[in-house]
């Protein structure tokens, strides 16, 4: 199983997380399934980029972004040659580093 570590975020993971993913299943239910809340406004439909994370080291394992993906990172807080919406990126083999940027394009946050 390949290892995820999810570098500290102020509010969402402060201490930061080590974690055994799952293969096959996206970085974003990964990373929920630990209790790590990302947001993710569409519901997994890659229709927003609430999702976004920079994946600091693994990125060559993750298949390529579609066009879409692509086209929806450009209105992303942060972007990076390294950044992915979280709802697409499917984990494979490798090991990941996972940093969530300090913001979304979310200015109100349910639940908050």
């Amino acid at each position: 199983m390949p290892e995820i570590v999810v570098l500290p975020h102020a509010e969402l993971c402060p201490e930061g997380k080590t974690f055994e993913g799952t293969k096959g299943v996206s970085v974003l239910d990964n990373l929920l399934a630990q209790g790590i809340e990302v947001e993710h406004a569409c519901e997994k439909s890659c229709a927003c980029t609430t999702c976004h994370v920079i994946v600091r080291e693994g990125l060559q394992s993750l298949p390529p972004a579609t066009d879409d993906e692509d086209d929806l990172l450009d209105r992303a807080w942060g972007l990076t040659p390294q950044s992915r919406l979280s709802c697409q990126a499917v984990v494979e083999d490798a090991k990941l580093v996972i940093e969530i940027p300090k913001y979304t394009i979310n200015q109100v946050k349910e639940g908050r």
